[in-house]
């Protein structure tokens, strides 16, 4: 009854038309006349136009929507930058249903109604210039936000029906319209949600979709790295605890100014826990219906990730949170998980596999068995029994060749990122292997026949992480499996010296990762996508044996404020990865409205 109201009391000028039919003004131009063709066009762009008058031409325009060819391109963009998501529905209702007898007729003209459609999928460019400055952005405030992105939908849905081949043109479109990483947190939310959105009824161009966010989402993820994202933290909390002493010394300063000021974080790791967050939500309402957990839907989610996985995620050297989507996804169910870790076991032990992949591939079979609190121990020792095996069939192949075995990554690459797999996983699921029964889970470890590992003449100790060999070490030597340091020792003897140059002056190092490696499931540093990974995530525990280590490593290594393995034997922060826990600050709300949600909410999708 309001719009109806408001067309009532509208101002009459506005409706008044100039010029002719929309079929005559056509004629005309098809024969020369331009004059009524360009009034025709400088009505439609007036800024004021009213609904009655959008309804009028779009019906008129529908009656002749075959004469609308290639020359009148002009006219057709003047039409489809009409404001119609933002009008009555009955201009809603008339506007697609132009647009749906506009790509059934004349179909050179789809990919501009595409365009026109995904280009709603953002908030509106909102223009504004403080003192010479622009510092315009998008509309994060529009509370039409909601309505207008399920009105393009609407128009999507309809197009795809009325021409099935759109998904070969719809997929650059998507890619060509992706907001700049530079852009908003909420920009990219809306943007991503959306396509997401398109693949609920548009499942055909899903996996291409879900490509195209992560590929978005690791340029992101790898353009930061740890260490900033763990100092602006840092420096955040520094700050506010001086801030809250200032506050502490005014009775009168409300408690919210305070408490604001936690909240800040790296902006680029801000885009991606929002960009992480939307996803992981979309992931479960794909998996789950109702509640109940959809095994067929999630098997197919699970494909489709796990081919993005192989062609973007695997080759990608030191992300460290994308592929948090996978951890996630295989908690649902032990089915996914065994899945995940069967398909890393194929690339590692495949030989026509690039060694690149297959090193990298070890590296997730490791960081997943160690840091995924949901795989059952029976599930772990099967893995731990694949590794060994591999790890000492690889050994007596060496053994029979001719070639003289010394320890080169350049040859045994696949081996070293198996023992390190091997040594990491033990560290961290030692416990759980004894807890049950310290007899039985000694002999399974002895079973193993580390010390032939460690002794070999492939000298994998030299080409571990430290950290990792010196806790491995460690944790050997109490339970008198193997005897490591002897190793060690001698390692760190012959270990050659790199000669740097920093700030001019050279400094001797030695190469702490040979190996170049990387644990792709270390902690997880996103706070509001990292609530949903908490409660999956095995953090390091540190070990109260402190006779765990010699002497000298003891005295080193007591710091209470250290959650890695060591502390002054291991190497440099940003040469090693960290073992701390995820710290995880802001709270996620359960979804409540499809479209658009307030800013920081996750949204659900309607499937």
């Amino acid at each position: 009854m309001e719009e109806d109201r408001d067309f009532r009391n509208s101002d009459p000028l506005k409706t008044v038309r100039f010029g002719g039919t929309v079929a005559e003004t056509l004629e005309k131009h098809r024969q020369g006349d331009f004059g009524d063709y360009e009034l025709l066009q400088h009505q439609l762009a007036d800024p004021d136009i009213k609904d009655a008058q959008i309804i009028s031409w779009l019906q008129e325009f529908r009656s002749c929507v075959t004469w609308l060819k290639k020359d009148h391109e002009q006219l057709i963009h003047t039409i489809l930058k009409l404001p119609w998501v933002s009008r009555s529905q009955a201009v809603v209702d008339e506007y697609l249903a132009f647009l749906g007898n506009l790509v059934s007729a004349q179909t050179v003209y789809l990919c501009a109604c595409l365009k026109m459609v995904v280009s709603h999928f953002t908030p509106k460019r909102v223009i504004v210039v403080e003192e010479g400055v622009d510092i315009s952005d998008s509309d994060d405030e529009d509370d039409n936000l909601p309505r207008i992105f399920d009105r393009s939908h609407d128009a999507l849905q309809l197009i795809i029906r009325y021409v099935p081949s759109t998904s070969r043109f719809l997929l650059p479109i998507l890619q060509d319209n992706f907001p700049f990483v530079q852009k908003s947190s909420r920009t990219l939310e809306c943007y991503v949600h959306n396509l997401l959105r398109v693949t609920v009824y548009a499942p055909f161009v899903r996996r291409d979709v879900l490509e195209l966010i992560v590929g978005r989402m690791l340029k992101l993820d790898v353009s930061v790295s740890r260490a900033d994202l763990e100092g602006a933290e840092e420096g955040v909390q520094e700050q506010s605890t001086e801030e809250e002493r200032l506050f502490d010394m005014d009775e009168d300063a409300p408690a919210e100014q305070t408490s604001a000021m936690k909240v800040t974080v790296h902006p680029v790791g801000e885009r991606l826990d929002t960009l992480m967050t939307v996803l992981m939500a979309y992931i479960k309402d794909v998996c789950y219906v109702n509640g109940s957990f959809h095994v067929d839907r999630s098997k197919e989610l699970f494909r489709d990730l796990l081919s993005i996985f192989d062609k973007l995620i695997l080759p990608t050297h030191a992300s460290s949170h994308v592929q948090f989507t996978l951890f996630y996804l295989c908690s649902f169910r032990l089915g996914l998980t065994e899945a995940f870790l069967d398909h890393l076991w194929r690339i590692l032990q495949n030989p026509s596999q690039p060694v690149v992949l297959r090193q990298s591939a070890a590296a997730y079979l490791g960081s997943f068995l160690a840091r995924a609190k949901f795989i059952p121990m029976l599930t772990v020792r099967a893995c731990l029994d694949l590794l060994v095996s591999w790890i000492h069939g690889y050994m007596d192949s060496q053994d029979r060749s001719d070639r003289q075995v010394c320890c080169d990554i350049s040859l045994h690459g696949p081996f070293y990122a198996s023992c390190q797999a091997l040594f990491y996983t033990l560290v961290f699921r030692h416990r759980a292997i004894l807890e049950t029964s310290m007899k039985k889970g000694l002999e399974y470890l002895q079973s193993m026949n580390l010390e032939r590992v460690v002794m070999s003449q492939l000298n994998p100790l030299k080409v571990c992480l430290p950290s990792v060999a010196l806790m491995f070490a460690a944790i050997t030597r109490k339970y008198q499996i193997v005897f490591c340091y002897t190793i060690l020792e001698r390692n760190s003897r012959h270990a050659l010296p790199v000669v740097q140059s920093s700030s001019g002056r050279d400094h001797v190092s030695t190469n702490t990762n040979p190996l170049d490696s990387f644990f792709p499931f270390d902690p997880y540093l996103l706070k509001r996508s990292g609530l949903m990974i908490e409660p999956l995530y095995q953090v390091w525990e540190e070990l109260a044996d402190t006779e765990l280590f010699p002497t000298e490593t003891k005295q080193q290594g007591s710091k209470e404020d250290e959650d890695d393995f060591l502390c002054e034997e291991t190497p440099p922060a940003e040469l090693i990865l960290g073992m701390t826990p995820s710290s995880c600050g802001s709270d996620i709300c359960s979804p409540s409205s499809v479209g658009s949600p307030p800013p920081g909410r996750p949204w659900p999708f309607r499937l």
